[in-house]
Order: structure tokens, then C-alpha cells, then sequence
């Protein structure tokens, strides 16, 4: 499975405003557009930070985006589902390009909301607090507004921000890998043979096949085999029932109401 790891930055909209306090901002006020400034990506296993910005020309910069997108069987990102993605469809049907061939999603800030209760979900406090490193500390807007005006400094300071997310996020990954509940199927990828020939089963989080059994998961109406990767820990199950035909035909599930 190739995975991508991506993090966007993005230009803030510009408006005419008559105060501070409680504003609504009518469209007539718009003066620009937000519109994505940079981007850092690598792939899972992999060394290489990839960037690339609006110097390089924004149809440069999207278009290869655009093209990694198209290559990755799954996209890790940090609330991504919500604003990274969106934001490069947008700006990917503004500059003529159709959409990437398709892709899983791995929004790591749906697994920290989902199974934990931290403090913060910000990704500098979760990263931070599980001891994987900080994202990188700047001076706030006007380090955006450097950007968008071409300081060459700014520019360099973003470049470190973007690719120091990029840093954070697969260590991120590999910490909550046995939690998320819902990562793209690895045994789908790839297939490994034992001695014999026979398919070997695959964890379905990070694709090894040191699993071992683990007990019996019992539902409502059937039992399944349980097992335990033992490289990431993921907990799994078998998809067909332990149960013997005479056993399922005897049980019992209560009535609806």
C-alpha cells in the first residue's frame, strides 16, 4: 500500500471590516480569496520531504500535488477530511484539473477524537504529550502575511513549519496505528506465501504476518476467532464464523419491540 503523508498551508481570506468584535462579513466585503500557499508531503518509509509553494506557480504546485495524490493508495493527514482535502479540490476545479484517482483517507484527528479524551487534539499537544516532538514555533500571522507579501525570510520559516508537520505525522501514525478502527485493509495490497504455498493472513493496519490467535470474540449471534498482530498490536478478528451449523441453528436472538 503506498501511503502519503500531507500537510497543507493556505493563505487567510482579506476583508473589509468596520471593527473588531462580532463581525459579519458580507461577500461584498471579500477583497481575496484563501487559496493554498505551500505544501509538504512523504511517502510511508521514505526519507524525502517533498515542497512545493506558490513561487513555484500555483498550477505548478497544484498539479503536483495533484499527481501524488493520483499515486497514493491512502492519504494520512490531521483533520485533512475537513480542511486539507477540500481545500485542494478547490483549487484542483479552479485550475482545469479533475479530480485524482481514488484514495483512502487516515484523518489521524478523527482517531484522537474518536478513542482518547486529551486535554487538547490540537496536533502540537497530542504529538507533544506522547513524546514524538513539537510542531515548529513562529511568530502567528505575520508569518502568513510575510508570505503572501514574498519576504524571502517568511518564506523560509514556512517551508520548516510545513515540513516539520509532515515530520510529526507519521510518527503520530505509527503510535495510534493499533487504534484506528477503520485504516484501509493491507491484506487487500499484498499477498505472502507460506513454505506451502497457502496465502498467509495479514494484519489489516500495517500488513505484517507475525499475528497470533487471541481468544474468541463473541457477538449477539456469532463467534469469530480473534487474533493480535504482534508488530503494531492491532487487535483483529476472522470474517466467517467458528460456529458450527448446528450451534448457529440453535441460537436465540431477543425480539424487537
Amino acid at each position: 500500500m503506498k501511503i502519503l503523508h500531507l500537510d497543507i498551508e493556505t493563505a487567510p481570506n482579506t476583508g473589509l471590516v468596520w471593527g473588531l468584535f462580532r463581525q459579519n462579513i458580507g461577500l461584498e466585503q471579500i477583497v481575496t480569496s484563501g487559496y493554498t500557499l505551500c505544501w509538504a508531503a512523504k511517502w510511508e518509509g521514505e526519507p524525502e520531504i517533498m515542497f512545493s509553494s506558490v513561487n513555484d506557480g500555483a498550477q505548478a504546485m497544484l498539479e503536483s500535488v495533484h499527481t501524488l495524490l493520483a499515486e497514493a493508495d491512502a492519504v494520512v493527514h490531521y483533520n485533512g477530511k475537513s480542511f486539507d482535502i477540500p481545500i485542494l479540490n478547490k483549487e484542483f476545479i479552479k485550475h482545469g484539473l479533475t479530480p485524482p484517482d481514488s484514495y483512502h483517507q487516515i484523518d489521524l484527528l478523527e482517531t484522537v477524537r474518536r478513542r482518547f479524551r486529551f486535554t487538547s487534539n490540537k496536533l502540537d499537544y497530542v504529538a507533544n504529550f506522547l513524546g514524538l516532538g513539537t510542531k515548529l514555533h513562529h511568530k502567528g500571522m505575520s508569518l502568513w502575511v510575510g508570505c503572501m507579501n514574498g519576504d524571502e525570510k517568511c518564506w523560509k520559516t514556512m517551508e520548516k513549519y510545513n515540513k516539520q508537520d509532515v515530520r510529526l505525522l507519521p510518527r503520530l501514525y505509527k503510535k495510534l496505528l493499533p487504534w484506528i478502527n477503520d485504516h484501509p485493509n493491507h491484506g487487500l495490497y499484498k499477498d505472502i506465501e507460506d513454505s506451502e504455498g497457502n496465502i498467509k493472513d495479514a494484519c489489516t493496519n500495517c500488513g505484517s504476518t507475525d499475528i497470533v490467535r487471541n481468544g474468541i470474540e463473541h457477538l449477539k449471534t456469532q463467534s469469530y476467532q480473534r487474533f493480535k498482530c504482534k508488530s503494531c498490536h492491532t487487535p483483529l478478528r476472522g470474517r466467517k464464523t467458528i460456529l458450527l451449523k448446528d450451534k448457529r441453528d440453535t441460537i436465540l436472538t431477543q425480539s424487537k419491540l
